[in-house]
């Protein structure tokens, strides 16, 4: 782990206030106690009523990877009662076992909204002294499982930032790590370069399927798969999905391709260079990253991102110092030195 949260995880979009009003009791002042918790962090959806296919057991996945994450200690998962999306099923399902540290609550079962807020709050605050037992310390690099993301990309991200990260995942491959790919559609036009890396034909294979899923998803919905860039991308430069590709893939460093996953799938055991199939939607793809066991996030951006994540931190990579300076509280290295040659 890299971070210590507790989780108030919803089943469904019915249960969605209850999660949130119940971690929002948890501010810094209530936690002052427990200084080795990061926070009670609310993970909330729109769906999860009439739960089935694809979709529903995606979204299983997200919860189960959520509530195993490292940089979770404890649980609350509250549902509704009636909705599909039953975590009852959800438990006997991954091997989730109820104790101290996962606990469930059902608005119907409790009697009402208000009561299951104070009951969540109630339990949680059970869950705290026995994460706040949970102490820092050193580890190898080896444990590092980095989810690779771009979002806000401008012409300087194939030059600067991404390939500077693809490096930073090689050193980390190199001491046991694993960096985790992922935005398919961000990879098309580009995906030779990552199947003639492949380390086997199987897992090249793999890629490929993950390419045909998607031009087929979007033939059925009469869109196209190159036409990613976006107003803000084509602003910063970038002209066609291969160009945004090209600069995507470098990411991933250079290091043999050792495994692809679909959507949310656990990486356990996986080191080396990895990719998760995903949207090219940056909240979703890092959610199934997270789910999927990384425990940190890079994200390089040369238009400006805002974005960040829990339980896993987000390190913020600038394509370029001019945005570096402008948005100071949002990036964390600056890699226009690369740009300039200072570096």
């Amino acid at each position: 782990g890299t971070r210590n949260h507790i989780a108030s995880l919803s089943s469904g979009n019915c249960s969605a206030t209850a999660a949130q009003r119940i971690a929002a009791h948890f501010t810094p002042e209530a936690l002052a106690a427990f200084p080795n918790v990061d926070g009670v962090t609310a993970f909330s959806h729109g769906t999860g009523c009439a739960s089935h296919g694809e979709g529903a057991e995606n979204l299983q996945r997200i919860m189960w990877g959520y509530a195993r994450h490292p940089n979770v200690a404890g649980v609350l998962f509250v549902g509704l009662g009636c909705e599909g999306n039953q975590i009852d099923w959800l438990l006997e399902a991954y091997g989730l076992q109820r104790g101290p540290l996962v606990q469930v609550l059902n608005i119907q079962d409790v009697a009402g909204l208000r009561l299951t807020v104070e009951k969540g709050i109630e339990r949680i605050a059970g869950m705290l002294p026995e994460a706040n037992a949970i102490r820092r310390e050193p580890c190898p690099a080896s444990a590092l499982i980095l989810a690779l993301q771009c979002g806000g990309s401008d012409a300087w991200s194939g030059i600067s930032a991404n390939p500077a990260l693809g490096h930073a995942t090689d050193l980390l491959v190199a001491q046991g790590g694993a960096g985790l790919l992922a935005e398919t559609p961000e990879i098309y036009g580009a995906e030779h370069l990552l199947t003639r890396r492949a380390a086997t034909p199987e897992i090249g294979e793999a890629l490929i399927e993950r390419i045909r899923w998607w031009e087929d998803y979007t033939a059925r919905n009469r869109a196209s798969m190159d036409n990613n860039p976006s107003p803000g991308n084509k602003r910063g430069g970038l002209t066609t999905i291969l160009e945004k590709s090209l600069g995507a893939a470098a990411k991933g460093g250079t290091t043999p391709l050792n495994g692809v996953f679909k959507y949310a799938h656990p990486v356990e055991g996986a080191r080396g260079f990895l990719f998760m199939d995903s949207p090219g939607y940056d909240p979703a793809s890092v959610t199934g990253q997270i789910a999927s066991g990384c425990n940190l996030v890079a994200v390089t951006t040369g238009r400006g991102s805002a974005f960040v994540s829990k339980p896993a931190p987000t390190i913020k990579l600038a394509t370029n110092s001019e945005l570096a300076g402008k948005m100071p509280e949002d990036m964390d290295i600056d890699c226009g030195p690369v740009v300039t040659g200072e570096k």
